[in-house]
């Protein structure tokens, strides 16, 4: 019993120390963040350029950027903590401070994407934004966690930069801008529902947050009526913005495991008898397909066996996957037909050369013996003259470059 209050007790004070909160001091400057007037508007824009650039180029660094310096998280703290406190009128200022925000922030991304004449064939970091999951979800609500944590405890660090870094608050909006700009709704919506997903579930972590460091009530009575109605909407709020995430990150797992399974089996079964893979394309047609590229001999019926077997094995259905054989109608004799036709070309040219070299070795052996010849035959000279002359205008024995 001794043994359970001393571990209770280290537990407490290892995560549960009072007196390194200062709850007063983080209500104050959670409500000063929330006013979005003179340099936040600036800051704001300057953020949306930033982060427009930097989905415009695929730029990383340049959208961790935009995230630092984006003034939006603080009318979304101002929503939980006035929810938690239960002060109306800080919810109803959270609340028009955001919705302007979120406006601007829509209308200056869609006016650079508007003028920008850059348009990238594989826009990924754009394409990120577009399907949030349920990952999303716990990364928000974690993420708003240590938010709340770092703006209530007195020695503040460096938290809140790294909150604002992995929740992304302002790339989605500049993606939502981008697909009003181009009136693609797969980008509007999805981006705006990431976005959504950040905002409630960063507000619900903060409101947690109030509630467990006992921040002070702001004093406005609310009847149990009312109590009621908000915990049915807050459920109903969480379950409409839950369902999608579930069911966009069940596809995203089953589509990695397929991309992973396919691998296997490609690399399993890469050469088969005198016909091998050489290619692959995994794609969508009522559920993840893949088209598996062959070449070489068609397959005999005992290597299609093996090879639906084996497919079978990485879980990969025969209905899942579609053979095109770019070698139909090339068969065993053809092949070696043209292998014979590369050896026979092969030898002519080793023939020729052969010829060539004995020539000359007959033109060094004459020259050779008239030089050994005396020097005071007047009739020796003029040959010697004449067999030199040959070498100098043969190019093709001795190539310029091998001259000097």
């Amino acid at each position: 019993m001794n043994i359970v209050y001393r571990t209770k007790e280290f537990l407490h004070r290892l995560f549960w120390k009072r007196n390194d909160f200062d709850t007063a001091d983080a209500a104050e400057r959670i409500k000063k963040g929330i006013w979005f007037r003179g340099p936040n508007v600036w800051i704001l824009v300057c953020a949306i350029v930033i982060a427009s650039v930097g989905l415009n180029v695929n730029s990383t660094a340049v959208i961790i950027g935009a995230m630092l310096i984006s003034p939006v998280m603080g009318p979304i703290l101002g929503i939980g903590l006035s929810v938690g406190t239960n002060d109306v009128q800080l919810l109803k200022l959270s609340f028009k401070n955001l919705a302007t925000m979120v406006l601007i922030s829509l209308l200056a991304s869609c006016i650079y994407f508007l003028v920008s004449p850059l348009y990238l064939a594989d826009p990924t970091e754009l394409e990120a934004r577009t399907s949030p999951t349920i990952y999303d979800v716990l990364i928000a609500f974690f993420g708003g966690t240590a938010g709340i944590l770092e703006n209530s405890r007195k020695e503040r660090g460096t938290v809140l930069s790294g909150v604002a870094i992995a929740t992304a608050l302002m790339p989605p909006l500049c993606t939502a801008g981008f697909g009003l700009a181009h009136l693609d709704m797969h980008y509007f919506l999805g981006a705006m529902y990431l976005f959504l997903i950040n905002t409630v579930f960063i507000a619900t972590a903060t409101y947690l947050g109030v509630k467990l460091l006992h921040f002070q009530d702001a004093g406005d009575i609310l009847d149990h009526r009312i109590m009621r109605m908000r915990k049915k909407l807050i459920t109903s709020v969480f379950i409409i913005i839950l369902a999608p995430s579930f069911i966009t990150a069940y596809g995203l797992i089953r589509d990695n495991n397929f991309t992973s399974n396919v691998r296997a089996f490609i690399a399993e079964n890469r050469v088969i008898g005198k016909t091998y893979i050489y290619d692959y394309t995994i794609f969508k047609d009522g559920g993840n397909k893949v088209a598996v590229h062959l070449a070489g001999e068609p397959l005999k019926e005992e290597q299609m066996t093996a090879l639906l077997e084996s497919a079978a094995r990485h879980h990969i259905k025969p209905e899942r996957m579609v053979l095109q054989d770019s070698a139909v109608g090339i068969g065993g004799d053809e092949v070696q037909d043209i292998v014979r036709s590369i050896y026979a070309h092969t030898d002519e040219s080793i023939l020729a050369r052969d010829a060539r070299i004995q020539e000359l070795r007959d033109r060094i052996d004459r020259l050779d013996s008239l030089i050994q010849a005396r020097f005071t035959d007047t009739t020796v000279a003029p040959q010697i003259l004449n067999l030199t002359d040959e070498f100098d205008a043969d190019d093709s024995v001795f190539p310029e470059t091998e001259k000097n």
